[in-house]
């Protein structure tokens, strides 16, 4: 079973509580995501392997360690996920950003995919997947199948505020992929929002309705 990280570093808690007030407007909710994306891409990376090095410094020459094994790839979830790109791109700059683009059927409720580019060496990166809310977790569930279906094997989910349907769902579809997430709410309620939560993510950060 899959593993639920729930980042609690104060400086990504004390941001988080900025971004769920309904009277935050759009500029400082977007820094705000920004900010939180990129405390949390420090927590999300902690795993990453590490081989030595010789360098010289102006001193002496040393023995150091630097970032060894697969390169990273950025999948945000249209259109929400790009806000919190730019944030995780701050740490990690030659990480490549592919995009996956789902809808939800009026009548089957069910996500299909209408979007998906991804960088051409897929299968030899570690691939984070970004969606802000994972609520029902269905389009976060489908974006990981379609990553899967296209030789994707290294995975990580992470997200700003999660309801626990949703990651049910995803730990039920995706045993192999951990979850990482600024908060844990209570529940969805009957519009499939997440209770507390922060209302539309998209609407926030582009200022939309």
């Amino acid at each position: 079973m899959s593993q639920v990280h729930v980042l609690d570093h104060p400086l990504i808690q004390h941001k988080v509580t900025f971004i769920r007030d309904k009277n935050t407007g759009t500029k400082e909710f977007r820094e705000l995501v920004d900010e939180v994306a990129t405390l949390m891409a420090y927590e999300i990376t902690r795993d990453m392997p590490l081989e030595d090095t010789t360098i010289e410094t102006p001193v002496a020459t040393c023995q150091s360690r630097v970032i060894s094994g697969k390169k990273v790839g950025l999948i945000p979830i249209l259109r929400a996920g790009l806000g919190m790109v730019d944030g995780i791109l701050k740490l990690i700059p030659a990480a490549k950003v592919g995009h996956v683009g789902l809808y939800r059927d009026p009548e089957t409720l069910k996500p299909v995919e209408y979007y998906v580019k991804l960088p051409s060496d897929i299968t030899e990166r570690d691939l984070i997947v970004i969606d802000p809310m994972l609520a029902t977790g269905g389009s976060a569930s489908a974006a990981i199948t379609a990553l899967k279906n296209r030789g994707a094997k290294n995975l990580k989910l992470m997200c700003l505020i999660a309801a626990p349907e949703g990651i049910k769902l995803v730990q039920e579809e995706h045993p192999d992929v951990d979850i990482y997430v600024a908060a844990v709410d209570q529940y969805l309620n009957d519009h499939g929002y997440i209770v507390p939560g922060l209302g539309d993510a998209g609407d926030r950060l582009f200022g939309t309705k």
